[in-house]
């Protein structure tokens, strides 16, 4: 079987992504266009319609995804066949409505301070190649902090948090422009308990795309 350098033969490779779309409230799967390529130089590519993904990996290059559908926020996921566990690397893509903002939910901070945890990273370069491959995007980072404690404060620590997300984002590249910033302290709850769990799910920095084309 003839095989050119961007379309591998799938008998060629052992390994395997493999995912599926889903809406972040019902998680039911969403037809989207998905399309992913190898990175950085995109010479492994492909494009389909459906709501599940799957297509060979070679090699230890990293691939990124991203989905697309009507009513929807694009997302992009950085798949590293590092991950692999029995010859599958298994990536699911949670979509959220046009409009709602996107919890960045492997973001994490030093307790109390805004340093970005190393683990965050990955989260992060997946907003970049999400707006390095489509330059009309125009995102707002939203800084939240549970409401313990004083208010001016954690206002002041949501506020360091979204600016630490926006240089990290600005030093990979991405225009200051397409970056904005909104600190909203602990006024913006998503539960009012206060266990540990509660207060952790307070705690976060949402993305909401304010422009995409």
């Amino acid at each position: 079987m003839f095989c050119t350098a961007f379309r591998l033969c799938a008998q060629d490779s052992a390994m395997e992504a493999w995912g599926k779309v889903l809406d972040a409230t019902t998680h039911k799967g969403i037809e989207a266009n998905i399309h992913y390529s190898s990175i950085p130089t995109g010479s492994i590519y492909g494009r389909f319609v459906d709501s599940t993904f799957s297509f060979p990996i070679f090699g230890v290059v990293k691939y990124q995804i991203t989905a697309e559908a009507k009513g929807y926020n694009p997302r992009t996921v950085i798949l590293d066949p590092k991950e692999i566990d029995d010859h599958r690397v298994v990536r699911n893509i949670v979509l959220t409505p046009s409009g709602e903002a996107i919890r960045l939910s492997h973001l994490n901070f030093s307790q109390g301070k805004a340093h970005i945890q190393p683990q965050s990273y990955q989260e992060l370069d997946e907003v970049v190649q999400m707006m390095n491959d489509n330059e009309k995007i125009v995102i707002q980072l939203e800084g939240h902090t549970d409401n313990l404690g004083n208010a001016k404060a954690n206002l002041k620590l949501s506020e360091k948090r979204v600016e630490a997300v926006k240089k990290y984002l600005v030093s990979k590249g991405i225009s200051k422009n397409r970056v904005k910033t909104k600190a909203f302290g602990g006024t913006h709850l998503l539960t009012n308990d206060i266990s540990p769990e509660a207060r952790n799910l307070n705690r976060r920095v949402e993305m909401r795309i304010l422009r995409s084309q």
